[in-house]
């Protein structure tokens, strides 16, 4: 009986293409793929019996991504047209074996993500030139060429954490927008609308703010904590809410930032805030009678 694992084959200094590729692979099909060795070639080249031997594998075992033309490679003369890349070609088979993949948004995030990347379609965004892009994935992965470079393997290491954390906080991002959409009460306040949502999802608050909303109120079902939020573009300040809650809630402890956009209960980075015990329709009432047109 063979001992031999399979191998994933892609090209030295890998992309964001060829991380992404791999990573579904190895974290979508992982039946298959999870204990997978990764190896590396020159682009557009194939591994060779002997370098495949000293990883174990055989040559039927190999699967070839970003490289080697088969079946996960778009470099071919009849594909290279096509708005196709390494990741799509995978993440297209992922859904052929699991068809339950269709459905999943942060995914599909990613995927569409790594093709815009790979096609360079980023010259296309707003501001193209700004320095703001230089703080995305694909660009910390090349910036890992520079701090270690021709280290394959950590590179594939350090893409696959950033693709780990970023598939979750998509996650996060994706039940914010359903819940805002179902779970939200929203009312008009002076300069536009204000939200107010029984969650534990906290991104709920930076989304709908995104989403244009001027304030935002999240009370934690479990925590008991709440939190409220003001764009910071907005006139609304907090001032006279924190003053309010004050009257009303001698039991919360509450921290009113600065800034008057932030008025918070409760936080990941204080451990000894005691929650407060009002309930989202108090605090509509207060932030309407403050707040209201």
């Amino acid at each position: 009986m063979s001992n031999s694992r399979p191998l994933i084959v892609t090209h030295h200094a890998p992309d964001l293409d060829a991380i992404t590729s791999t990573w579904l692979l190895k974290r979508f099909h992982a039946q298959k793929f999870a204990d997978a060795h990764v190896g590396f070639v020159n682009p557009g080249e194939k591994i060779s019996l002997e370098e495949a031997e000293e990883l174990g594998c055989q040559l039927h075992e190999i699967t070839y991504v970003d490289t080697g033309f088969g079946e996960f490679d778009h470099h071919q003369p009849d594909r290279a047209m096509q708005r196709v890349c390494a990741t799509s070609l995978v993440y297209d088979h992922l859904c052929e074996v699991y068809p339950d993949k269709k459905d999943d948004k942060a995914l599909q995030s990613i995927v569409e993500m790594a093709n815009t990347i790979d096609h360079f379609e980023e010259v296309l965004w707003p501001e193209p030139d700004a320095e703001r892009y230089l703080f995305m994935i694909h660009e910390l992965i090349r910036g890992h060429e520079f701090t270690d470079p021709h280290n394959d393997d950590s590179q594939m290491h350090f893409g696959f954490q950033c693709l780990d954390n970023i598939y979750a906080t998509l996650n996060q991002y994706h039940k914010a927008k359903d819940i805002i959409k179902n779970k939200g009460e929203e009312f008009d306040v002076r300069g536009g609308k204000a939200l107010v949502l029984t969650t534990r999802n906290d991104d709920t608050i930076k989304v709908a703010q995104r989403m244009g909303y001027v304030l935002v109120a999240r009370k934690d079902p479990k925590m008991g904590h709440i939190r409220i939020k003001a764009r910071p573009d907005t006139d609304i300040t907090l001032h006279e809410l924190h003053e309010k809650i004050q009257e009303v809630d001698k039991e919360g402890t509450w921290f009113f930032h600065g800034g008057g956009k932030m008025l918070l209960n409760g936080s990941q980075k204080n451990h000894n805030q005691k929650p407060s015990p009002l309930n989202t329709d108090q605090l509509v009432i207060i932030l309407k009678e403050i707040y209201g047109k």
